[in-house]
């Protein structure tokens, strides 16, 4: 099997990253491994956990393989993972990070991300001063967030001087956040996008979206991954399947017309989950 070039670009912080990228929630155990080595095989670079998901070890288990193997450096790996709510504060997302590198056990964790912001518990600045640290120690390469909104990030940058590289956050075209990826744009931060497909919703029978697949001869779930390229955001499908996988990362051999951007941006309708960073917390 052809492995598939994603493309890179840069962060603001002179890093690379990727334009497409593996989600890996719920791929455990050994068949978790065989997945996520399968992905690496395929042209995945960007792996996405986090302490939540209960799957560093494998992602990191892959990762070694993969490199063992020369399918990859591990340079041309950009490991993600995230620090739960529990461990926020300065010293426990020192202690946090610690923790995950030794777990991953591939030398540096490449993306450390704050998973969700918890603002009444409001430690959020003190856990992004204590990843800072952790970069400047090299056990983290570059820094950012999920689920921050545009005010949370504001205050971040104007406390700690630093500008995220990444904010992770809840996107797909019934929810395209528009006025989020304008500021993420204006700032230099890199738009990440979970949930891509709208899991568990109509989006990929959508009349708009079945249209255009046929239009350009590609499938539904590639109509939409590839809007996600379009608009500016990294997404991060999740497949166990190897078929499902290439046919994820296949979407940099076609563009969209503009206007087919834009029509399948006016399907927004809003978030699908119970996601909203003012009020949701995770521990």
């Amino acid at each position: 099997m052809a492995t598939i070039d994603i493309p890179q670009i840069r962060l603001n912080d002179g890093t690379t990253f990727a334009e497409l990228g593996l989600g890996t929630y719920k791929l455990t155990g050994d068949e978790g491994v065989a997945a996520i080595e399968a992905a690496i095989g395929t042209g995945y670079r960007v792996l996405d956990t986090a302490v939540n998901y209960g799957n560093e070890r494998e992602v990191g288990e892959a990762a070694r393989r993969a490199i063992a193997a020369g399918v990859v450096t591990r340079d041309d790996l950009i490991v993600t993972t995230k620090i739960p709510g529990r461990h926020h504060g300065y010293d426990e997302a020192i202690a946090s990070g610690r923790e995950s590198n030794a777990t991953l056990g591939v030398e540096r964790i490449d993306l450390l991300l704050i998973h969700w912001p918890n603002p009444r518990v409001d430690k959020y600045v003190d856990t992004f001063r204590g990843m800072l640290a952790l970069q400047s120690e090299g056990i983290v390469r570059s820094v950012g967030v999920s689920n921050f909104t545009e005010a949370m990030l504001t205050r971040l940058i104007d406390e700690t001087g630093v500008t995220p590289a990444v904010n992770q956050v809840e996107l797909h075209p019934y929810f395209p956040q528009g006025a989020l990826r304008a500021f993420h744009d204006a700032h230099g931060i890199r738009t990440e996008s979970w949930s891509p497909l709208a899991r568990r919703s109509e989006l990929l029978t959508e009349p708009l979206i079945r249209d255009l697949a046929e239009a350009y001869q590609v499938t539904p779930t590639q109509v939409v991954l590839r809007w996600h390229v379009q608009v500016g955001s990294t997404p991060i499908p999740k497949s166990a399947d190897p078929d499902r996988q290439v046919e994820n990362a296949d979407v940099f051999g076609f563009a969209l017309d503009a206007e087919h951007v834009e029509a399948i941006s006016a399907l927004e309708r809003g978030r699908l989950w119970d996601g909203d960073p003012l009020t949701h917390e995770e521990f």
